[in-house]
């Protein structure tokens, strides 16, 4: 039997530890790192524009897409000073993940795909 929810956490774990390894790597600036470990979280400001606009702020900013691209594009076109902000983005989201927060849904801060928290 497997349980979605951990096997979810596990994922969140690693993509923690593989952004961790390559922001190391990327020589960056760990009081940056640290500085905004968090910024993503301010998406959360978009609940004070009703359920439906926070669900869809704070799940864009909390996906894999933004951070992907970033990544891709500082890596394609040779812009490697974009790269740490795109693994300090994906450690966000694998910290959340880990935690055990999920993507919203809109009908209330608590629900997410994970677990309601």
């Amino acid at each position: 039997m497997t349980r979605p929810a951990l096997l979810l956490r596990i994922e969140g774990a690693f993509l923690l530890a593989t952004s961790f390894v390559c922001y190391r790597e990327s020589h960056a600036s760990w009081i940056v790192f640290v500085a905004l470990l968090l910024v993503p979280d301010l998406s959360m400001a978009g609940y004070l524009a009703g359920i439906r606009t926070g669900a869809l702020l704070y799940n864009l900013i909390h996906t894999l897409t933004g951070p992907l691209v970033l990544i891709g594009y500082s890596i394609f076109t040779a812009h490697f000073s974009l790269l740490p902000y795109g693994l300090i983005w994906t450690a966000h989201i694998g910290l959340d993940r880990m935690l055990g927060y999920g993507l919203k849904y809109a009908t209330r801060f608590n629900d997410t795909h994970l677990q309601h928290v």
